[in-house]
């Protein structure tokens, strides 16, 4: 294929994407200002520019002559790939649509206007006024940057002395210094994962997955999502036509989307996030793992504006979970221990660290050791091994 491809950031999750398109046969460049990332060195080419440096990459697309840029796996530099494809009349999604989805302070109240169920929340620049509109709320409440990823600077408070120490904590995540403070809404069963894929504007493609947390850490920062999810089919359904409202609303046409949301004791469905690009985590890994299924190359493709027709659902062949090693407490790494029960299970596994590094307790996306993709013979046993992963895979700190 004799095509140039962009792709924002070279992170270890972010390696999918830059082999899938090598596997196209594409000429592929890669960019962001971390030298020493791992993707970096599959690429043909890589240049040292911020992602989030608009003009830059501009300029640094249009000397290339590229035919396609992706935002693979970063909510942060997905505005910068929009903007970037607009600019050159390359296939994309609407800018305006791409940075609502990307800044929780924009996309609620959209969601509003057209009669999502969405917290009671909103975006604030000014302590003052984030603290009244705290206190007019019901506890437990949710304090989390605007337009931040994983998981950072997320908190659920319940009491008012903590409000202070969880606004600055959001306000140093958020690019935009916003931050959100909304209502907390109690999920019925799993908290729901996963990627979507539109053609045409149509979501042709939606990859559920249950989300874990590690409840002995931190509830509130993913440790890995298992496929397939094991919500009912009706809710599915529910979930999907919503998801599907909300980008047609948008505007958004083709491409990857991240999926979360909840579903309410009363089954209400509550998107959380849609971001514009696929899931980190290893999920785009895992659903091809269970089924085959290659979204990573179907982002390069429509990135490139090839036709993604053949795209299509396939059963799921496998029950399979993404999992981020991670520490429960700060301190210096001195290896990790796996059973031999789960070992046999696990068919791919990286470590970003070595014996004797400074490792942090699990507060964020940013803070994960380690990933793994695992099999499972049963969703029994595959709930129950996310759920409780402390008892087969043991950090030593």
């Amino acid at each position: 294929m004799d095509k140039t491809i962009m792709l924002l950031g070279g992170n270890y999750y972010q390696m999918t994407a830059v082999k899938a398109a090598k596997e196209l046969g594409c000429h592929v460049i890669t960019v962001d200002y971390l030298p020493n990332n791992p993707a970096h060195k599959y690429a043909d080419e890589y240049y040292n520019v911020s992602t989030t440096d608009m003009e830059s990459v501009l300029k640094l697309a249009r000397s290339l002559k590229i035919d396609g840029i992706v935002s693979y796996a970063s909510d942060v530099s997905a505005p910068t790939a929009a903007y970037v494809a607009e600019k050159m009349n390359l296939p994309t999604n609407p800018y305006e649509a791409v940075v609502k989805l990307t800044h929780k302070d924009l996309i609620r109240p959209f969601m509003e206007k057209y009669h999502f169920h969405t917290p009671k929340g909103m975006g604030f620049q000014k302590y003052e006024d984030a603290k009244k509109f705290f206190e007019e709320l019901k506890n437990p409440v949710m304090i989390k940057p605007a337009d931040a990823s994983g998981s950072k600077g997320v908190s659920k408070i319940f009491e008012e002395w903590e409000f202070e120490s969880a606004y600055r904590k959001a306000k140093e995540y958020s690019n935009s210094k916003t931050v959100i403070v909304e209502e907390f809404i109690e999920r019925e069963g799993y908290q729901i994962a996963g990627d979507g894929f539109l053609i045409d504007g149509k979501l042709v493609f939606t990859g559920f997955m249950n989300e874990h947390f590690d409840r002995l850490c931190n509830p509130l920062v993913p440790i890995g999502e298992s496929f397939p999810s094991i919500l009912p089919k009706k809710l599915k359904e529910k979930g999907r036509t919503e998801i599907q409202r909300l980008l047609s609303y948008l505007g958004m046409k083709n491409g990857a989307v991240n999926l979360d949301f909840i579903v309410d004791k009363e089954g209400n469905i509550y998107i959380l996030e849609i971001g514009p690009r696929n899931g980190g985590n290893l999920i785009t890994d895992a659903i091809k793992y269970a089924s085959g299924v290659d979204l990573a190359k179907y982002t390069v493709m429509s990135a490139l504006g090839i036709d993604c027709s053949e795209l299509h659902e396939e059963p799921v062949r496998t029950f399979t979970s993404s999992y981020v090693v991670h520490a429960q407490k700060d301190g210096e790494y001195r290896g990790i221990q796996i059973s031999d029960e789960i070992k046999k299970d696990i068919v791919r596994f990286d470590m970003f660290i070595t014996k004797g590094e400074q490792v942090h307790r699990f507060n964020n996306g940013g803070y994960g050791m380690g990933a793994m993709i695992i099999r499972h013979k049963s969703i029994d046993e595959m709930l129950y091994r996310m759920d409780h992963m402390e008892e087969y895979i043991k950090l030593l700190v």
